[in-house]
């Protein structure tokens, strides 16, 4: 599924009932590959005071929801209410320097639920969303996205200070929401690390960068990593989503974001007969994982996170497939319940299985793929001292939570190299 809009207006109101607008102009996101994560959306300034109240306008809102049935996959477009809420669980108190307000989408109600066959096309109408908006503290260290890190954050680079000290990245958003992306600048310092390129000395506008940003105490943007997903700039469009059906060398992409030149949506049939596979290197384990992790046009099934590029100039209807430049396996965050808790050399590993309205059982058995999974429902999470867990429950057996990492397919068996855990949602 994925939910993208524009917000267009966000007013808070305090205890005396003065109104404080806190967008200058619209900005637009997809809001369910962040999946429990943050993404910076604006820097406002806020009086200090405290507020009791909020509300929001929002327009252009597309949701989309993937189901297989016999013979294909479908994906209906819900319509958007225009009328969802934003809500102060508690009174927001705005006070020091600088601090953080989480937007955090609550519900995407499906009316009538996500489809389950074809028969329901016609029952479904809309999508009803709601939103809490929560403070939140930026840490002089921040380690994990409670405090506050934000990891994978993707676009194109589209300006670079002078003397390499920052630069600024145009976000990947929901394609039908291309016009008013958010916009980060990001510093640099010794301890960044950087991926593919020797330094800050080589990035330039146009580049698809993957990155990693920490929020300082003052509300700047320091980053911690970055990654080149692509040298090549001429007519480059990025663009994030997930298999549905693999047959190589060609694959259906369900498209959540995008930049750059082509038309919105580009997501649909691909030929990654000539791509460059990558796998990120958000997570610098994986020599150290007990099984090979590996990502190739041979072992690639539907479900995983992927970022893609091309550089054609044009992409029609119907079967004309289009030409992948690049597919990097990315993180991405699974929901399921704990079966069972063991280890694996120096790794903690964790059974956990998918809901069957999940991506992964939903669509890698579909006859006629390069793979089939035996076990599509369960996945296999290892995780080390390295694996940030900013939640408060013990990870027992029959607990619900979220694993945030790289999905591989290892000989039919799915396994994740586990970055963070936090807590689950019901089933």
């Amino acid at each position: 599924m994925s939910f993208g809009t524009t917000l267009e207006s966000l007013t808070l109101t305090s205890q005396s009932g003065k109104q404080v607008t806190v967008l200058a102009s619209p900005v637009s996101d997809e809001f369910i590959h962040l999946n429990g994560h943050v993404e910076p959306l604006v820097t406002v300034s806020i009086p200090q005071d405290v507020y009791v109240s909020a509300a929001a306008t929002y327009n252009n809102s597309t949701s989309y929801c993937t189901i297989q049935v016999p013979g294909d996959t479908f994906i209906y477009e819900f319509a958007s209410d225009p009328d969802g809420t934003v809500g102060l669980p508690n009174p927001v108190t705005v006070t020091g320097a600088a601090m953080g307000l989480v937007l955090n989408l609550q519900i995407a109600s499906l009316s009538g639920g996500c489809p389950t066959s074809l028969a329901q096309y016609e029952s479904l109408h809309g999508v009803t969303s709601a939103f809490n908006l929560t403070p939140i503290a930026f840490a002089a260290q921040p380690t994990n996205t409670a405090n506050v890190i934000a990891p994978g954050l993707q676009g194109l680079i589209s300006s670079v200070d002078t003397g390499g000290t920052g630069f600024t990245v145009s976000a990947l958003v929901d394609g039908e929401e291309a016009l008013n992306p958010p916009t980060w600048h990001a510093v640099v310092n010794g301890n960044t690390s950087f991926q593919a390129i020797a330094g800050a000395s080589q990035l330039t506008a146009g580049l698809p960068v993957d990155m990693d940003l920490a929020i300082q105490p003052d509300g700047s943007l320091l980053a911690t990593r970055v990654e080149v997903i692509s040298t090549e700039t001429t007519t480059l469009t990025a663009l994030t989503g997930v298999p549905t059906f693999v047959a190589a060398p060609f694959a259906d992409i369900f498209g959540l974001t995008q930049e750059g030149p082509l038309p919105s949506d580009v997501g649909g049939p691909v030929n990654f007969g000539s791509a460059n596979f990558q796998i990120s290197s958000q997570l610098e384990n994986l020599a150290t994982l007990p099984f090979t992790a590996s990502f190739n046009a041979a072992n690639m099934v539907p479900g995983q996170n992927l970022t893609l590029t091309t550089q054609a100039t044009a992409y029609g209807e119907g079967l004309n497939f289009l030409p992948i430049a690049t597919m990097t396996l990315i993180p991405q965050t699974i929901n399921g319940t704990v079966s069972a808790v063991s280890t694996s050399g120096s790794f903690t590993t964790y059974t956990v299985k998918l809901a069957p309205y999940d991506i992964f059982p939903q669509f890698a058995t579909q006859p006629g793929q390069t793979n089939l999974l035996p076990k599509p429902n369960t996945v296999i999470v290892y995780t080390d001292s390295n694996t940030q867990m900013p939640n408060s429950d013990a990870i027992t057996t029959g607990g619900v939570f979220r694993f945030y990492g790289l999905v591989f397919n290892d000989n039919g068996t799915l396994r994740m190299d586990c970055a963070q855990i936090t807590s689950g949602v019901a089933e």
